[in-house]
This record gives structure tokens, C-alpha cells and sequence, in this order.
């Protein structure tokens, strides 16, 4: 068995091919993370895929899913329902701000009777980016609100829910994706705030959830940090800002490397984000020559990333003991609030 190495990948489809088999067995990523692609209306189906990639590393490796509810929801009916947006659920909070939290947290929690059952144990959730106005809608209304104090206590609630769930969230995007006026799946976005305005807007809820032990970046440029390099591949966001400021000592995954605000080959984009301090490259199109450039620059888990990502791992609880049909009922009576 080769060393575990710094890199989270996808899969091409419902199932895996024997050639990703076999790459998976030799690439030996730490995680693997799902998308629509690889979901069908077939729990089993996800099962099998789940247990299939778990298989081809021989551990317990971490599996994740974007699961966020609104657009951002992969899997969806009938496998689960139809889950509210964070702008949804920060309406909530906008008329009451304890039912609000309560909202975050309940979903979070359905999330994860909804995932774990299916072999997921990782949800790419909170979004703790804090809009402006004017800003592309690529958070948009992922968001819970334009308010830092909101974002806080919502985010705080829907990654608590989901570790009572027996799973591990990831916040998102540090330092901050609320801002850009581009969508970062196609161009780069370049923000031009001061940056005490920044630590006054977008930095907050990112500082105060500090001790969780993931975090995903942001492919943003900060020009009053960095004015050459988006925060996935800025040295100096990710060790002053998100390791200083912030104080975060979990494991940092970048953003998926395949998005186009990333110049450079697949290669090139894994050797800027391997070295400039993010822990995990994060590959989710399941394209194998992609995944073999991206494989060949990247590096062993080991040093500080290892103990974050040990950490990472012993973080995992059993979930609380709560009724599922209870907690579905409780969030369906919130919802016609919003």
C-alpha cells in the first residue's frame, strides 16, 4: 500500500471503472468526494459506489457531498426531500432569531440521517460567506444573509447539527467568496476591499467557527493581502490570514482545482496549491488524465497536514440519539415561516 496522499477525488459515473479502481488503489487519496453524476434515485446504488471507493484504498476513507439544500443539494428526491436554500433559512432568522438557529441546526441534522445511511460522512457545509450587494450569484442565496452576525450563529448551528449526526462538516470559502464579483467556476474573482472592511464583513464568521477541523478556500484574489494570488495558492492569505488571524488549525481542502479561476494545466494548479499551504487538492470531475496530472504533484500526507488530518478523523462521533421522524416534523412546522 503507497502512502495516503494529500488529494480528494471524484469518480466519472454511477459506478467505478476498473481502470479508476486500479488508479485509486495507487493514487491512494485520502477522500473521495460525490456529485450528481455519481447519483442515482438508488440508494443502493450509492451504497455499492461509496463502499466500492472505500474498498479501492482498503480504509475508512472520508466521503464527501456537497449537501446544502437549495441549489446545492446533490441528492434529492426520493432518496430525500427538497431541502430550503440558507437565505430560506436565514428569513427564519431575519423573523425570529431562535427558531432561525434552531432551523440550521434541524436541517443539518436531517442532512445527516439523510447521507450517513448512505456511507457519506463528510457534508461541504456551512457556507460562512457573507455577501454584498451587487456580488455574482454564485453564494447568492447559498448564503444565510448579508449580516456576519447571522452567517455566525446559522453556520455555528448547521455545524453542530451535523456533528450530532455522526458526520464532519467543511466551512466555506475561506477567507471569504462573498464578495466576488465573478463566479469562480468560469473567471477569477478580484476583490479590492480594504482590508479593515473585510475584517468587519467577511472575516467574522470564519474566526468565530475557528475550531472546526475542516475548512475549504476560497479561488478568490484579496488584493489588499495577496494582489497576485487567489487564496487556494496565496501563501500569505492562507498563513496570515486563515492560519494567524483566524487562528484555524484544521485541515485546510481547496476549492475543486478543475474550476477555471485557477490558471495553468491540471498539474500546475495542484503543484500552486500543494505548496503555498493548503493541506488536501480537492479534484472532483473524475477526469483520469486530470486525476493523473493532478496525483503526480501532489504529496504523502505527512508533518502538520498529517496531524490535522488525524485530527480530522478522531473527530468522527456516533450520532446522538435523536428521533428522525420527530425532527422531520419540528422543521417542517418552521419552514412556513420563512
Amino acid at each position: 500500500m503507497t502512502d495516503v496522499n494529500a488529494v480528494i477525488f471524484g469518480a466519472s459515473g454511477l459506478e467505478l471503472t476498473e481502470a479508476e479502481r486500479a488508479f485509486y488503489r495507487d493514487a491512494n487519496p485520502w477522500g473521495f468526494i460525490l456529485f450528481a453524476r455519481n447519483i442515482s434515485a438508488d440508494a443502493e446504488q450509492i451504497k455499492r459506489l461509496v463502499a466500492d471507493m472505500r474498498d479501492s484504498v482498503g480504509r475508512n476513507a472520508p466521503v464527501l457531498i456537497d449537501q446544502e439544500g437549495g441549489r446545492v443539494q446533490r441528492i434529492r428526491e426520493p432518496l430525500c426531500p427538497r431541502y430550503p436554500s440558507g437565505r430560506d433559512l436565514g428569513d427564519i432568522w431575519r423573523q425570529d432569531p431562535a427558531r432561525g438557529v434552531r432551523a440550521a441546526w434541524l436541517m443539518s441534522r436531517l442532512h445527516a440521517f439523510d447521507l450517513l445511511k448512505l456511507g457519506i460522512n463528510v457534508d461541504c457545509l456551512p457556507v460562512l460567506d457573507v455577501p454584498v450587494e451587487g456580488a455574482n450569484d454564485v453564494i447568492g442565496n447559498r448564503a444565510y444573509g448579508k449580516n456576519p452576525e447571522i452567517v455566525t450563529q446559522m453556520g455555528r448551528a448547521a455545524a453542530d447539527g451535523l456533528k450530532a449526526g455522526g458526520m464532519l462538516p467543511v466551512m466555506k470559502h475561506m477567507p471569504g467568496h462573498g464578495r466576488a464579483f465573478a463566479d469562480s467556476h468560469h473567471d477569477l474573482p478580484v476583490v479590492d476591499t480594504p482590508l479593515d472592511e473585510l475584517r468587519a464583513h467577511d472575516f467574522p464568521p470564519f474566526k468565530a467557527l475557528t475550531g472546526e477541523v475542516m475548512g475549504m478556500s476560497a479561488h478568490v484574489v484579496f488584493t489588499a493581502i495577496d494582489p497576485e494570488n487567489p487564496a487556494t495558492t496565496s501563501r500569505k492569505v492562507i498563513e496570515e490570514i486563515i492560519r494567524g488571524e483566524f487562528g484555524f488549525d484544521g485541515l485546510l481542502l481547496s476549492d475543486d482545482s478543475s474550476m477555471n479561476a485557477l490558471k495553468g494545466t491540471l498539474g500546475e494548479r495542484a503543484r500552486a496549491i500543494a505548496s503555498n499551504g493548503c493541506d488536501v487538492v480537492l479534484h472532483c470531475n473524475g477526469a483520469m488524465q486530470e486525476m493523473l496530472d493532478v496525483i503526480a504533484q501532489v504529496k504523502p500526507i505527512a508533518g502538520k497536514t498529517k496531524e490535522r488530518a488525524d485530527r480530522a478523523m478522531a473527530a468522527f462521533t456516533a450520532p446522538d440519539d435523536s428521533n428522525e421522524a420527530e425532527l422531520r416534523a419540528e422543521f417542517a412546522a418552521l419552514l412556513p415561516s420563512a
